[in-house]
């Protein structure tokens, strides 16, 4: 919690970017893992209806925030390495050390392959609607963005496609809400025993600590990007792997310890759900919506194109948890594998 508050005075000192840059990314960590414990005490006092809802509503939040901050100040590139790095991180690192965790000491682990298909299956759509405007952009003569790219201005046909190709995994979104949350919902909410993992916070003292983490996400994003620029060229490193590394694990960090911890618990149910599930969310529900807020806010519409190695590095991913979740069971060297595939990627991002 320090460094929220280092983060806001160094701000007003203006400090050197990249100190900023790393104070704030730090303070968003307890503001993301403060809005988790506010959603877990209203999710146990509401039911497992409005529960699901909630969880499925706030969970990507501070990447949604500091996404739109990103993207009013005309980010779009660093928008999309964000969105590309919370799909692959779930998938490989979170899912990855999931298993790794919670198969030591475990000869193997089992899931509900059908739930996890579902949403393996929901993920490998936003791939394929993630992948045709590039092929668009490819077949009609122009280049993907490069990666050092801050801003890249398409036709208004890419724009067009984009924002249909938005609408489209919206509604497959909002279907899926329905699928998950009432015909389906006992296949994606197994019966656990309860843990008492609840603080006991009333509704009103969830939502105001709600409020209060999101009030301070929004700060710490609009710090964070506002010294994203300078900090980059300051450490020598490109804006598209703070994006899709270090932007993308802040971001994700509260998730990322709740879905290892529920491992170890022996709930891969969860975990795998978590993880997926996350990913799935961020392709069909996040990016879309930030396609479609770019018409309204910052220097203009972002289009759904993508850089050549986010290309790769989503389908590659896509790929993985279609075939780690066919099974319906995990080990800890599935895990490794998985986080062996992130490192490599993490560092082809690096060489970038």
């Amino acid at each position: 919690m320090p460094f929220i508050a280092a983060a806001i005075a160094l701000e007003l000192a203006h400090a050197p970017a990249t100190v900023i840059f790393f104070a704030a990314a730090l303070g968003i960590i307890p503001t993301a893992a403060l809005m988790g414990r506010a959603t877990e005490e209203l999710a146990a006092r509401s039911g497992p209806g409005i529960g699901g809802l909630l969880n499925v509503t706030f969970g990507n939040a501070p990447e949604l925030i500091i996404a739109l901050f990103a993207l009013n100040a005309g980010l779009h590139e660093l928008v999309k390495a964000t969105i590309i790095g919370s799909i692959i991180g779930n998938v490989l690192l979170v899912l990855g050390a999931a298993m790794l965790v919670g198969g030591i000491g475990r000869r193997k682990q089992v899931f509900d392959r059908t739930a996890a298909g579902v949403q393996s299956s929901m993920l490998f759509l936003a791939a394929a609607a993630i992948v045709m405007p590039a092929v668009f952009v490819l077949v009609d003569g122009s280049g993907l963005p490069s990666v050092d790219a801050e801003l890249v201005n398409f036709s208004s046909t890419v724009e067009n496609l984009s924002l249909a190709v938005a609408i489209v995994l919206i509604a497959t979104y909002l279907a899926g809400l329905l699928f998950s949350l009432r015909t389906h919902f006992a296949l994606f909410n197994p019966p656990y025993e309860a843990d008492d993992d609840t603080w006991g916070w009333t509704t009103r003292r969830s939502v105001m600590m709600l409020a209060i983490a999101g009030v301070a996400v929004g700060v710490m994003s609009e710090i964070l990007v506002g010294s994203i620029s300078e900090a980059s060229e300051s450490i020598g490193l490109s804006q598209f792997f703070i994006g899709a590394i270090i932007v993308a694990i802040v971001g994700n960090a509260a998730e990322h310890w709740v879905a290892v911890l529920v491992a170890r618990k022996d709930k891969m149910d969860l975990a795998v759900n978590i993880a997926i599930g996350s990913s799935a969310q961020i392709a069909l529900f996040v990016a879309p919506v930030l396609v479609v807020t770019s018409f309204v806010i910052g220097p203009g519409p972002m289009a759904l194109v993508f850089n050549g190695f986010a290309l790769a590095a989503v389908l590659i991913a896509t790929m993985i948890a279609n075939v780690v979740t066919r099974e319906g069971e995990s080990n800890w060297f599935e895990g490794v594998q998985l986080l062996a595939v992130y490192v490599v990627l993490g560092i082809a991002f690096f060489y970038a």
